[in-house]
């Protein structure tokens, strides 16, 4: 196994309601996330509204995966990691559903108080918008906003690690990077496990604070930036007795839309190193590779010039 540090995520405080494009303390939480996601490919993103909003959602989780494993299974779908995914024996669960902003498919797989949880959830959206608009003002690609944030799909995901009941660290999910443009996680519980990888290959475990999102730049992304920005790799790695509950906000690229390196990200010290692709055919053909956490950067292998 890799070895591991006690050296800690960034984090950036997105309390202040208030903030504005172009004001002093947007520019000065801009370069904060382009510093950190060049160090880590993460950080997190403190928010005090979440605060209250943490035990509904908790319990709403504990609910839902409570359901018999035959009731779970009845959420399903014809698109690649989306529905249920688990087995009785299992350590980890999810559900999931697509296009998170609209409350009907919510209502499909969670059960939870309907205020709390659309509060969550807008506020992680509006969180989303605002970092990607600071990523790409600070790549002077400010432009692309609209493009970029009308043809992403907003994937919600419950997530479950089952107790492992041992001392031993127990994979959770293995290593990889997410083939989102972001993503958002909350942990709702105390249950430690999410750990990534730095730059010298050690491992670094994400202590999880009440009233944050850790937000990671998913391999899309990093794509549609020529490689500028690294993706996150990370892992999930279980012990004790007791299960950890998470959820998930993951913004990937609408099926049909051609991802490509802007032509301000190309130039003759700069090769483009991508060939457009379409992130729905891609995971047609590489889900299950994707799932079980082949590979580290499998959507780049697929698309390298």
């Amino acid at each position: 196994m890799s070895s591991r540090t006690g050296a800690k995520v960034p984090v950036i405080d997105f309390s202040n309601q208030n903030l504005k494009p172009s004001s002093p303390e947007w520019d000065l939480l801009k370069f904060q996330v382009r510093e950190a996601l060049e160090e880590y490919g993460c950080f997190v993103a403190s928010f005090d509204q979440l605060l209250e909003l943490r035990q509904p959602v908790l319990g709403a989780l504990k609910q839902l995966f409570d359901l018999p494993f035959q009731t779970k299974q009845l959420c399903v779908s014809d698109k690649p990691l989306r529905a249920y995914h688990g087995s009785q024996s299992r350590l980890y669960d999810s559900i999931s559903t697509d296009d998170a902003h609209i409350a009907e498919n919510i209502e499909q797989c969670l059960t939870t108080t309907v205020a709390s949880r659309k509060h969550k959830l807008q506020l992680a959206l509006g969180l989303e918008k605002t970092i990607l608009r600071m990523i790409l003002e600070s790549f002077g690609l400010e432009k692309y906003m609209d493009e970029l944030s009308d043809s992403t799909n907003n994937h919600l995901r419950a997530m479950k690690y089952g107790r492992p009941n041992t001392s031993e660290p127990t994979l959770g999910i293995p290593p990889h990077c997410d083939n989102t443009i972001l993503t958002l996680l909350s942990q709702l519980n105390e249950v430690q496990g999410l750990e990534i990888q730095n730059k010298n290959g050690e491992w670094m475990n994400l202590i999880p604070l009440p009233n944050s999102f850790v937000v990671m730049l998913g391999e899309s992304f990093s794509i549609w930036l020529n490689g500028r920005l690294s993706s996150c790799y990370h892992r999930v790695l279980m012990e004790g007795n007791e299960a950890r509950y998470s959820i998930g906000l993951f913004a990937r690229p609408r099926g049909g839309y051609l991802v490509k390196v802007p032509k301000e990200l190309v130039d003759d010290k700069n090769p483009m190193l991508f060939k457009p692709f379409d992130l729905e055919e891609f995971l047609k053909t590489f889900s299950p590779q994707i799932v079980q956490g082949r590979g580290k950067s499998a959507l780049k292998a697929y698309c390298s010039v």
